[in-house]
């Protein structure tokens, strides 16, 4: 809806489709744990999520990923595409990741990876 929007000015702009909302990495493995009915629980310096009946590691932060000039929080704003094109995000981040888990969590029980 965004692009078409967008497509439909006189003047090509620059917009920031963004949700105007921040959630970090354990926002999404939290959400996405939740989807497949897991409980995890976060422990340890380097940030592990563990599983909860069976105690291993789901997800563990890998410092080679690390960027040395990583910016402290990034956040789109969309208030020119919304106050130009009148759009507005209308997909909450649980259901985006409820919507991306299942698509996955498809594959994998169809392919076996």
């Amino acid at each position: 809806q965004a692009m078409w929007l967008m497509l439909q000015q006189d003047k090509p702009e620059d917009y920031v489709i963004a949700t105007g909302t921040q959630h970090s990495v354990r926002d999404f493995v939290n959400e996405s744990a939740k989807v497949l009915g897991m409980e995890i629980r976060w422990e340890g310096e380097d940030e592990e999520a563990i599983g909860f009946h069976d105690d291993k590691p789901i997800v563990k932060v890998d410092p080679r990923y690390f960027r040395p000039a990583e910016v402290g929080t990034l956040l789109g704003d969309p208030s020119k595409a919304k106050n130009e094109l009148g759009w507005e995000a209308k997909m909450p981040f649980e259901d985006l990741v409820k919507i991306m888990v299942q698509s996955d969590w498809n594959k994998v029980k169809k392919h076996g990876y």
